[in-house]
């Protein structure tokens, strides 16, 4: 066979082959990630899941996002219905932490692998997830109370704490009252005479401090918030009583949103723990390394820190959320 008649047979060939098989069958096949979010309760919130989208989009991820309205059973739902897509992997956020192994074992039978995201889930069974990206929980509201520890050194008499817990049975609200009074447990000055849930969100805490506000009036000296949000709706109760926010009660809260730094620069809240929101490109690269088959971390622990009011003029302009 001469060469020219190779080069037709080999032509012809090709041209067959790719007219049997489509070109985007060659293609890399492009990661699908269901992410169960458990809604819009805050700014932090907002914002977390504005990272996880953005982040999704810049890693060529195809990412299915379903908002739960803060409904377990709307979690539930969105993670089955991920399970019959055959999505490559899951991201869920757990709005409790409780009552999840059922369906997380559907997951795992389904061979999908699952990332947990800012919380926990209390299941005995760890090998129901490939990783937990968050972040120390406890750790935070030990660095709320030890602030507040700190300032006591200057402050005479009782200190009366008032603190709004967040959704009752989640991990932050559990592990951020739990580290609080670790924190403080060593200066017997210090009591939380009122404790409630304002479920994360800036119009409960609003409602909630101003039940705190009626039933102890001027004996409340702190207010302890498990967030931002349901800080800076108690803000509005304090003013509203005719007391200043800060001076008359300090303010002390846990997220680092701007509306937290607004308010610092403001004068109205003393001190924010930090819990950065922006998780989204940490979560994307885990993503793409389990479904290349790449060992990944059990714990992955997210970005805290401590601003008090004197640092939040400068600190603002770099903030991101």
């Amino acid at each position: 066979m001469n060469n020219n008649r190779r080069t037709v047979l080999a032509s012809a060939l090709a041209a067959s082959i790719t007219a049997a098989v489509p070109l985007s069958a060659f293609a890399q096949k492009k990661i699908v990630v269901g992410f169960s979010q458990i809604g819009a309760e805050s700014e932090w919130r907002t914002a977390n899941t504005n990272s996880m989208k953005s982040a999704a989009a810049a890693a060529g991820i195809e990412l299915k996002f379903s908002d739960a309205q803060q409904k377990q059973e709307n979690q539930i739902k969105a993670l089955r219905s991920f399970i019959a897509q055959k999505v490559d992997v899951i991201a869920l956020t757990p709005v409790v932490e409780s009552g999840w192994d059922t369906v997380l074992k559907e997951i795992k039978d389904a061979k999908i692998p699952l990332i947990l995201m800012d919380r926990s889930v209390d299941s005995k069974d760890t090998s129901l997830y490939a990783t937990h990206i968050g972040f120390d929980f406890v750790k935070q509201g030990e660095m709320a109370g030890q602030w507040l520890a700190d300032r006591a050194k200057t402050m005479k008499g009782d200190i009366n704490v008032v603190e709004l817990q967040g959704t009752v049975g989640s991990a932050p609200a559990i592990d951020r009252k739990k580290g609080f009074e670790t924190a403080i447990k060593g200066n017997s000055n210090i009591k939380i005479i009122r404790s409630q849930t304002g479920d994360f969100t800036r119009a409960k805490g609003k409602e909630v401090m101003e039940a705190f506000l009626k039933a102890e009036g001027k004996k409340i000296n702190v207010l302890y918030a498990h967030n931002d949000d349901m800080a800076i709706g108690a803000i509005q109760a304090i003013e509203e009583a005719g007391l200043k926010p800060a001076k008359d009660i300090l303010v002390i809260s846990v997220d680092g949103v701007k509306g937290a730094f607004e308010a610092m620069i403001a004068g109205k809240l003393n001190v924010s723990v930090e819990c950065s929101p922006l998780l989204g490109p940490l979560v994307m690269a885990t993503a793409k390394d389990i479904v290349a088959g790449k060992t990944v971390a059990r714990r992955i622990i997210g970005k805290d820190g401590v601003y008090p009011m004197e640092t939040a003029a400068k600190e603002f302009p770099s903030r991101q959320y």
